[in-house]
């Protein structure tokens, strides 16, 4: 075969390398209500450049339990790390879906992840 057969990795940003299987497995574990610790990003390989890039400081919100952030057992007010919904659409992209018109029809951050990963399934 030319070029020494297929290729086990497809880049996924600048000098980062996923293998397709990798990125369908951390696709997988997203559920599109989780925040991944930084440390968890990197234990699970994640290209440092998307910690950098998607990584952010979240606030806990107190009016209903869906906008109060938890680790482990504790209520914490503030977390670092990745929604797993922007790692879902990362993720998508690097497989080679527009995650944002794959989402479209969906109304919840569950549904935008399901659909990313049926979307997935499909191509």
């Amino acid at each position: 075969m030319p070029g020494g057969g297929p290729r086990s990795e497809f880049p996924v940003g600048l000098g980062d390398m996923l293998s397709r299987l990798k990125t369908r497995l951390l696709l997988e574990e997203c559920t599109g209500v989780d925040i991944w610790p930084v440390d968890l990003c990197r234990e699970k390989g994640i290209p440092e450049s998307w910690i950098e890039e998607l990584a952010d400081c979240f606030e806990s919100g107190f009016n209903s339990d869906r906008e109060t952030i938890y680790y482990g057992d504790r209520l914490v007010g503030q977390f670092h790390g990745i929604h797993d919904l922007q790692l879902a659409f990362k993720l998508g992209e690097a497989l080679g879906i527009d995650p944002q018109q794959a989402s479209s029809r969906s109304l919840t951050r569950e549904g935008k992840v399901q659909a990313i990963k049926e979307a997935a399934d499909d191509g």
